[in-house]
């Protein structure tokens, strides 16, 4: 499945980056409450998708947490990735990866690349608020 594809169309199809306003278009219910030091989970209940994200989180957390969890909604949208984490041998790094490349690809735009291209992914992760692993997910 080719990630960035699927995002492109996605942003077109809609025309928004946004992941609440994607979120919104495709169905699905985000729900915010406390959820103690997790930042947020994504499940499928009676065949309705639901994010839910931790209300207690700064706002810019919340965005990330959106689009990292719509990335499970459409990459993932069977995989119930805390019994696979209990109950399985079955890793689910991968998925998470594929999540967060999601996530890291409809926030940050390729005009946003350009206009940062002459800065460090270190740079560029202390300017626009992320983790410099995600610049450098974004860069592959």
């Amino acid at each position: 499945m080719d990630i960035r594809k699927k995002l492109t169309y996605l942003v077109k199809k809609y025309d928004t980056n946004n992941p609440f306003e994607l979120a919104d278009c495709l169905g699905i219910k985000i729900i915010f409450e406390q959820l103690g030091s997790i930042n947020g989970y994504y499940n499928k209940q009676l065949r309705m998708k639901q994010i839910h994200i931790n209300c207690d989180i700064p706002k810019h957390m919340q965005k990330f947490t959106c689009a990292h969890e719509l990335g499970h909604a459409i990459l993932h949208p069977d995989a119930n990735t805390p019994f696979l984490r209990n109950h399985t041998g079955f890793l689910i790094s991968k998925l998470e990866i594929e999540a967060n490349k999601f996530a890291i690809d409809l926030l940050i735009s390729d005009s946003d690349l350009v206009e940062y291209q002459n800065y460090t992914t270190g740079q560029i992760a202390r300017m626009l608020g992320y983790n410099e692993e995600l610049i450098k997910l974004r860069l592959k």
